[in-house]
């Protein structure tokens, strides 16, 4: 029985280490697609078109728009940002699941288009320690730690409109777990419709033929 792939969408504070459990996940299986964003921002040094970022000018992501060619978009600081559909319909189609790294508001959106997506939301395991990480990183002020931890309680708001929360104590762990949350929605009857659809019909011919 093969599989169309699941559209998996994680959020999670920042600093709860998303990023980080996403790419383990990658190395460690080899069924999982990294949905790949279009932005309007300049490339950073080493950055390149199709790997970090598919980068487009303004019109030509304004056209997406247009064209309906995007899943969902945001805008940030003067830069569009967003998730091509058709990369994303591509790999699911081809069996792959397509994980998207999206925060709360662009995690719902995504729901209404897509109601079998399955969203996952990455935790801490306690405020005490996202604020550790967050200082940890040693990247950002104290300002933007703040303005970090104030953002997380606006998004602790919309927790309950995911399927599942992983919490990120242990990496190792969390990766395994994440991958058998995952493998196990492959198996609920609404994604699997046509098959128990075909065993119904199945039975129906064989019920006839003994009669």
């Amino acid at each position: 029985m093969k599989h169309k792939g699941i559209l998996i969408v994680v959020s999670g504070f920042s600093g709860a280490g998303k990023g980080t459990l996403m790419k383990k996940l990658i190395q460690e299986y080899d069924n999982y697609a990294l949905s790949i964003s279009a932005t309007t921002r300049t490339p950073r040094p080493g950055e390149e078109d199709g790997r970090e970022y598919f980068f487009l000018n303004r019109s030509a992501f304004e056209e997406k728009i247009a064209e309906n060619g995007l899943i969902e978009y945001a805008c940030y600081c003067d830069n569009y940002y967003g998730t091509p559909r058709d990369y994303v319909e591509k790999q699911l189609e081809a069996g792959k699941d397509v994980i998207l790294e999206i925060e709360i508001q662009g995690a719902l959106k995504i729901k209404e288009q897509y109601p079998m997506a399955l969203l996952l939301f990455v935790m801490p395991p306690s405020a005490q320690e996202l604020e550790r990480r967050l200082i940890g990183r040693g990247t950002e002020t104290p300002d933007v730690v703040k303005k970090r931890m104030n953002r997380a309680i606006e998004e602790a708001q919309g927790i309950e409109n995911y399927d599942y929360i992983v919490v990120n104590d242990d990496l190792d762990e969390c990766v395994k777990q994440l991958h058998e949350i995952i493998k196990a929605a492959h198996n609920t009857p609404l994604r699997n419709e046509e098959f128990i659809e075909n065993i119904r019909t199945e039975l129906a011919v064989l019920s006839k033929g003994e009669k």
